[in-house]
């Protein structure tokens, strides 16, 4: 097994990684905060928008089994990347979308992957997602961890998780375990 280290950000972290945890080839996925300015940021202070954090996912993928490349695909659907600040009804720079690469590799392919959405037409709007490299990663409080396992009856869950995890396993029943 040869792992790598992905950070993501599409919103709610509690979305991403229920859908990243389907994923064939991911070892790992942790909630947490990446991309701000303040050591060791809390959710209250994250959600506060002034830690300049966003949630995002750590994953841990064998890239023997899946690519980079495969895990950015998986990222452009599991989010709306052209939304700036914002997924849905979560507002905030702390939803930001946000790839945090660990690598000039993961660097150049997010920066390359970005490009195609745009020329191709997909979107109606230019991806904003933001590219920059990992500094820190800020794993979040336990309760955060596999949140949609954990509270499935909870009204977000239901209805905000739910939908997105059984549409991505529809859309792409070759990437999941």
């Amino acid at each position: 097994m040869k792992t790598e280290t992905a950070v993501f950000g599409g919103g709610c972290f509690w979305c991403t990684e229920a859908i990243f945890k389907r994923i064939k080839g991911v070892v790992s996925v942790k909630p947490g905060y990446a991309g701000g300015h303040v050591e060791n940021p809390t959710y209250q202070g994250v959600c506060s928008g002034t830690t300049g954090h966003a949630e995002v996912v750590q994953i841990i993928f064998d890239s023997e089994v899946i690519s980079y490349d495969d895990l950015l695909e998986v990222f452009w659907q599991a989010h709306d990347p052209t939304s700036l600040n914002r997924q849905g009804n979560d507002i905030g720079t702390q939803y930001r979308s946000i790839i945090l690469t660990t690598s000039d590799v993961q660097q150049e392919l997010a920066l390359a992957a970005i490009n195609h959405l745009d020329q191709s037409g997909q979107y109606a709007n230019p991806v904003v997602t933001q590219v920059e490299p990992l500094e820190a990663f800020y794993e979040a409080e336990q309760y955060h961890h596999d949140y949609f396992v954990n509270n499935q009856n909870q009204p977000y869950c239901r209805m905000i998780i739910s939908p997105k995890v059984k549409h991505f396993m529809q859309e792409f029943p070759d990437k999941l375990v």
